[in-house]
C-alpha cells in the first residue's frame, strides 16, 4: 500500500496545502491531516490506473505449428 509512488502522488495532491503552510495561511497540523487524507485517495487512484493499464503490452502468442516440408516434384 505504501509505495514511494503513492507517497509522491499524495504529496502532489496535497501540494497546495504545503504552499499555504509556507505563506502562513495554514497550521502544520492541518497540512499533515490533508496529506494523510491524500494517501488513501492516491492508493485508490494508482490502483485503478494499474488495473486499467495492466493488460497493455501483454500479448498471447499461440504456439507455432510445425510445417512439414513437401518434396519438390522435379517434373
Amino acid at each position: 500500500m505504501i509505495r514511494p509512488s503513492v507517497l509522491l502522488f499524495a504529496l502532489l495532491i496535497s501540494l497546495p496545502a504545503w504552499y499555504r503552510l509556507l505563506v502562513d495561511q495554514l497550521d502544520l497540523t492541518q497540512v499533515l491531516i490533508r496529506f494523510l487524507i491524500a494517501v488513501p485517495i492516491a492508493v485508490l487512484l494508482l490502483t485503478a490506473f494499474r488495473l486499467v493499464t495492466s493488460g497493455y503490452g501483454v500479448t498471447e502468442e499461440t504456439p507455432a505449428t510445425p510445417v512439414e516440408a513437401e518434396p519438390m516434384d522435379p517434373a
